[in-house]
């Protein structure tokens, strides 16, 4: 018979002491501190804008059909804004009692292709030609068609101002037919993304 004492012994020890604690810290925060200024925030903040901005187009298009009128959306380059509008009578104007909101685009993105080399669809930080209470405008009609085919370009401010940060460069494509958006990045050259 067998003593309680006697099973198995177990040799060494379980678990690490704080010191080796502290010391992977070190290490790790060490590793971090030569990574993180490498790291290019300004590229991710435009990715970013452009599925944010991509992701508001597609909610206009789909609240025009479900509430079946147009809906309207104006690109303003200069308070770097883009304003949806429910156009309940279609006639092209913002009426009292029509629902309008407001989504701007934040301090490190504007409009615009920097130095990037404009894409096929055309040149400027809105290519749409239809204008909306004074500014370009892409319309999604109840069928979920647009008004037109083009785009809205968007990159960082340091794009703007120097030919080195051309790959910070987006664009937003619309199909006219279905109302379709395309994303595209500029890598070098325009490539389509999704």
């Amino acid at each position: 018979m067998k003593s309680p004492e006697s099973g198995p012994q177990l040799s060494g020890r379980a678990g690490v002491t704080l010191i080796e604690l502290l010391i992977v810290v070190v290490i790790i925060g060490i590793v971090a501190a030569f990574a993180l200024p490498r790291f290019d925030y300004t590229k991710y903040r435009v990715e970013s804008s452009m599925r944010g901005v991509g992701t508001t187009l597609l909610s206009a298009q789909r609240r025009a059909v479900s509430v079946q009128h147009d809906v309207a959306i104006t690109f303003d380059a200069g308070l770097n804004e883009i304003r949806i509008i429910e156009d309940a009578n279609n006639n092209g104007q913002i009426d009292v009692g029509e629902r309008t909101r407001g989504v701007v685009l934040g301090d490190y993105v504007v409009m615009g292709v920097g130095g990037a080399p404009a894409h096929p669809i055309g040149l400027g930080p809105v290519t749409f030609a239809r204008q909306f209470a004074g500014l370009p405008a892409l319309v999604f009609h109840r069928n979920g068609a647009a008004s037109e085919r083009g785009g809205v370009y968007l990159t960082s401010r340091r794009a703007m101002s120097s030919t080195e940060y051309a790959n910070d460069a987006r664009l937003l494509e619309v199909e006219r037919s279905t109302g379709r958006v395309s994303w595209h990045r500029y890598n070098g050259a325009w490539q389509r993304g999704f």
